[in-house]
């Protein structure tokens, strides 16, 4: 494990074993850093934090023992996103699994059963089918129909872990299976970039999601990324909702209605405009116009964004890691360093946590 470990760390920070040998306190050859990452040698305790401070990787990832292997990892990027990129995030993702996995055995936390059993997927044949899966999944989860008000606890609450990370700009996500070690189960992950806004949030969301459900596509008659899309735009907007909302047939849309849409459902006004044309309620020549006039830029400018507090975009924050901290801080079972460090918050602040504001204590 500490040879892979090694190998992606070196891979962010963009060294070959020549130039982290040439960096290295204490002095280490290349040849014996081509060992550790083989498994031929283990490096001394020394070493260890060289390597540590020299990749700029705590030693909790090089050493902690909860994930094996991130499986099956789909990255949402831009085609420029580079090797080093995906690194760099494979790095901020085990770091942040290990941490959550570590705090879930302190608290001898039970498993989960498998969200996915009974809609899972290996293969659509059509868009209209990864739409129906949507509406089933909705149903198996007793959802019905409304607006989720969060995807983020949607998905912590049924035993996805959902983590958001300060990833490169070229990178919004990535879903993946954890492979844990000492044989026990694996666990699904989605991973969002803290740079998108709420709207994209809630869709790269929903979109992994579909990662987790759909395997594949059947021939090449659909694209796989178009089939996760209507997945996601189901999900997140059921086309007999949105039929209740504004109609069943419409000739055409305001954009004032379109503004208000996006709000209630937590979504781009791109993706409502491609909605109102997947449910049938707006003629593909009309979206068409749409995305070669007023709509042109909505693909890449979001007008009148869903602002953090604002909303659903209140409700769009992880929550399940930090409440198992300060719980395991409760129970007394780690200290209150070791929470700031998992939380990557002040001590003060930490404290505050605890024992709420000082203002408080002697009122």
């Amino acid at each position: 494990m500490l040879g892979e470990r090694l190998k992606i760390a070196r891979k962010k920070a963009g060294l070959s074993l020549r130039a982290l040998a040439e960096i290295m306190d204490p002095p280490v050859s290349a040849q014996a850093i081509s060992k550790y990452e083989s498994g031929e040698m283990m490096p001394s305790s020394r070493v260890l934090v060289g390597l540590g401070k020299a990749l700029g990787v705590s030693l909790d990832f090089l050493m902690s023992g909860e994930v094996e292997e991130l499986a099956g990892i789909e990255f949402r990027k831009h085609s420029g996103a580079s090797a080093r990129d995906r690194a760099c995030v494979e790095v901020i993702v085990t770091e942040a699994l290990e941490n959550y996995l570590a705090v879930e055995d302190i608290l001898d936390l039970p498993p989960v059963d498998d969200p996915f059993a009974a809609v899972r997927c290996d293969r659509v044949a059509s868009y209209e089918e990864a739409e129906q899966l949507a509406d089933m999944l909705r149903e198996k989860w007793h959802l019905g129909f409304d607006p989720i008000p969060s995807m983020t606890g949607l998905l912590e609450e049924i035993g996805i872990k959902v983590i958001e990370a300060d990833f490169p700009e070229k990178i919004s996500g990535l879903t993946c299976e954890v492979r844990r070690t000492s044989n026990r189960s694996s666990i699904h992950a989605i991973v969002i970039a803290l740079h998108i806004n709420i709207e994209r949030k809630r869709f790269t969301l929903a979109h992994e999601l579909a990662h987790r459900v759909i395997k594949g596509v059947a021939g090449t008659a659909i694209k796989l990324e178009t089939a996760m899309n209507r997945f996601a735009g189901a999900f997140l907007v059921p086309g007999k909702h949105l039929k209740q909302e504004v109609g069943s047939r419409r000739h055409g849309v305001a954009y004032r209605e379109i503004m208000q849409l996006k709000k209630f459902y937590g979504v781009s006004a791109a993706a409502i405009l491609v909605r109102l044309r997947d449910v049938g309620i707006l003629p593909e020549a009309v979206t068409s116009y749409a995305f070669r006039t007023y709509a042109n830029r909505w693909r890449f400018e979001e007008p009148e964004p869903i602002e953090d507090g604002e909303g659903l975009g209140a409700f769009e924050r992880p929550a399940r890691f930090e409440g198992l901290v300060y719980r395991a801080l409760a129970e007394q079972l780690i200290s209150p360093v070791r929470a700031a460090q998992l939380l990557g918050k002040p001590l003060p602040e930490i404290e505050r946590g605890i024992r709420g504001p000082r203002e408080q204590w002697h009122a």
